[in-house]
């Protein structure tokens, strides 16, 4: 029998990294944890530890270290720890390592996820910004290693399943991507003005963190997402398609030429994609709710407001745009975002700022992983010189 998979679990503390540790623990015979980060819960990091026996940690400084420390029972062995943004590509690139989950939110989780591509690693994708960021970077990295890319989010392993491997692109009519609608799908855009952050991170089918579920109350998580779609799988941006279900049973079609779509349905449970991802291609258990179709009411569909939902608007322009325009859209809306979330600014404010940013005059020339970030360091500080005018 093959030895366990090897897993190196960025992002281990949030959402995605929860439930990947859930389908891990469910199949110790088939994966291993073999190292797993964390920014700041160092409380949590050492409850994962103890339960996972990671050989490798990856914790931000110093200081997350020494507190690691101070709490970490005598009576158990002590995993290597690393600290710093290089040892994450340290990890990442590491030869134990047989693939990276790569779940680190924002751009913090870009370089490590390039170096797992360059490493020629089997890579399991959470983080949008290695594509919003660096598309065209990221998937020659991917092709000259022959690293192998899957999608975790659910929407775009959806699509990766309704897909025939290798794609064929001639057969296509167009990919479909499906949006709750967040918690204001139904909200008069009057009041959008008077939106706090604790409603826009009520999300009313999802649980998720603070950041992305503003990001699904504005729908410039689903424009992220059409932006990966696009890297992804290869296709035009006039061939990607978003629609609002309610439900969320159906996370995402493809509707091929021949007038049929295929469709992939489940419970809203991050399990799912994981469990496909890493078995892949296996199928495997998970403990996500067992899906009845005896219980399935109904299926609704509409087609996305753009007044609604201007930040959609944003991101088409701005992939048709190209890479600097993706940039200045993920970029300037993680600063309106985080301002929004310390009441600093208005919901509408989002997208305004958002457009502000694009409508700059940027000239930079993006030609590796070091001049992304530069670009995202002048965006981010520029977006916050703009943000004076809405407070």
């Amino acid at each position: 029998m093959a030895r366990a998979q090897r897993i190196c679990l960025f992002g281990a503390t949030g959402s995605i990294g929860q439930s990947t540790l859930d389908v891990i623990a469910a199949h110790p015979e088939r994966f291993e944890v073999y190292a797993m980060s964390a920014f700041n819960q160092v409380d949590k990091i050492l409850e994962l530890s103890l339960k996972h026996n990671p050989k490798v940690l990856n914790l931000p400084n110093q200081e997350a270290k020494d507190k690691l420390l101070s709490i970490w029972p005598s009576s158990k062995v002590l995993p290597e720890i690393r600290i710093g943004s290089e040892a994450l590509v340290q990890t990442a690139t590491d030869t134990e390592v047989d693939t990276v989950v790569c779940a680190i939110v924002g751009t913090a989780g870009l370089a490590s996820a390039y170096a797992a591509a360059q490493a020629g690693k089997r890579i399991l994708l959470a983080n949008k910004e290695a594509l919003v960021a660096s598309g065209q970077l990221f998937m020659e990295a991917v092709k000259q290693s022959g690293a192998e890319l899957l999608p975790i989010d659910s929407e775009h392993n959806a699509i990766f399943q309704c897909l025939p491997n290798p794609i064929k692109h001639d057969e296509i009519k167009q990919i479909i991507l499906t949006a709750s609608g967040g918690p204001f799908r139904d909200t008069d855009i009057a009041l959008f003005d008077s939106v706090t952050p604790e409603q826009a991170c009520k999300h009313p089918n999802w649980s998720m963190g603070r950041k992305i579920s503003v990001d699904s109350a504005t729908m410039l998580n689903k424009g992220l997402e059409v932006i990966e779609a696009k890297w992804l799988f290869d296709m035009p941006l006039e061939q990607i398609k978003v629609v609002v279900h309610p439900e969320s049973i159906v996370h995402s079609m493809v509707h091929y030429k021949d007038g049929s779509m295929l469709a992939q349905l489940g419970h809203s449970d991050m399990r799912i994609p994981i469990s496909h991802a890493l078995a892949y291609p296996a199928r495997v258990t998970n403990q996500a709710q067992e899906f009845d179709l005896e219980q399935l009411c109904q299926l609704n569909f509409r087609l996305p407001d753009l007044n609604r939902y201007p930040c959609l608007r944003l991101a088409y322009q701005a992939m048709e745009a190209g890479q600097l325009s993706t940039i200045v859209l993920n970029s300037s809306n993680e600063i309106a975002v985080d301002a929004f979330l310390n009441n600093q600014i208005k919901f509408t404010d989002i997208p305004r700022l958002i457009e502000n940013m694009l409508a700059q005059n940027w000239q930079q020339s993006i030609d590796s992983i070091d001049a992304v970030h530069a670009f995202d360091d002048e965006v981010r500080s520029k977006s916050l010189e703009q943000l004076k005018q809405y407070a």
